[in-house]
């Protein structure tokens, strides 16, 4: 099993000068990233807003009048600096698990980082899912769902009109592809503790009834309070809850069968004086 592993005794200074170089390549990264972003904050933000006009034109209301605003000076400043932090994020974050792996891949097995790959790229191609389906369905249906909540003259006493805040917008949406993208790892989380034995399919199966109640719970405390968002987060969950039961099962065949075939190697082996 020597040879099956490149790691080698080292002095902790050695270890943290390989840490160190690591971070500095992540935030490194980063920085590049968020200098090149912030220079295209208002093209990004404007990507941004896109589900919004969406959610207008579904509302039947006219796109000329559909507005954000901003109610103090540097609020939108500041807005255009969480969206290059936010997009430094997304494109920095390959680097920055790249740089993770080879810190931690010294120290692996061979099959070990076979085994670890995939769910490195499983993990950013998930959450892309999760982040694409708030982009091009529940916002547009959030947004929608709060237009529809308005009172158009003659309706009452006076007129009630959204006019959101480009911090409060960017606020939501930023929530929602966090929260689904985090949501969507949960396939590859427990297929990860499936593998080194921690959980069991069996188990997850009959904690079934319990995860259903834990998933909405969650849902209500990541999303905005409106019940549309809520249950678009929870159903989805739920859904992949079930992808993960699958999957762990597919891990135990997977290392039962490997197990079975080692076991017959070793039976089948002369033995060893």
């Amino acid at each position: 099993m020597s040879g099956d592993i490149d790691d080698k005794p080292q002095p902790l200074i050695e270890h943290l000068i390989e840490l160190r170089s690591r971070l500095i390549w992540a935030l490194g990264s980063f920085f590049v990233a968020f200098i090149v972003c912030f220079y295209f904050a208002k093209p990004l933000f404007n990507m941004l807003v896109v589900p919004y006009k969406w959610a207008v034109a579904w509302a039947g209301m006219d796109l000329s009048k559909a507005e954000l605003i901003y109610t103090a000076p540097q609020e939108f400043f500041f807005t255009q600096v969480k969206v290059a932090a936010f997009g430094a994020m997304v494109i920095a974050f390959p680097v920055i698990a790249s740089q993770i792996y080879k810190f931690v891949a010294p120290g692996l097995y061979k099959n070990e980082r076979a085994a670890f790959l995939p769910f490195l790229v499983a993990s950013p191609l998930l959450f892309l899912l999760g982040a694409s389906l708030v982009y091009f369905f529940f916002t547009p249906m959030v947004m929608w769902f709060f237009l529809a909540m308005q009172q158009a003259p003659g309706e009452g006493d006076v007129a009630i009109s959204l006019l959101p805040k480009v911090s409060e917008y960017l606020s939501l949406i930023m929530t929602l592809v966090f929260s689904f993208g985090l949501v969507f790892q949960l396939p590859v989380i427990t297929t990860l503790l499936a593998r080194v034995g921690i959980l069991e399919s069996q188990w997850l199966a009959d904690k079934r009834k319990y995860f259903i109640v834990v998933a909405f719970v969650v849902a209500a405390v990541l999303t905005p309070p409106d019940p549309l968002s809520q249950i678009g987060l929870a159903l989805p969950t739920i859904l992949l809850y079930e992808v993960a039961i699958y999957a762990a099962r597919l891990v135990e065949k997977s290392r039962a069968k490997s197990d079975q075939e080692a076991a017959l190697a070793k039976a089948s082996s002369p033995d060893e004086a």
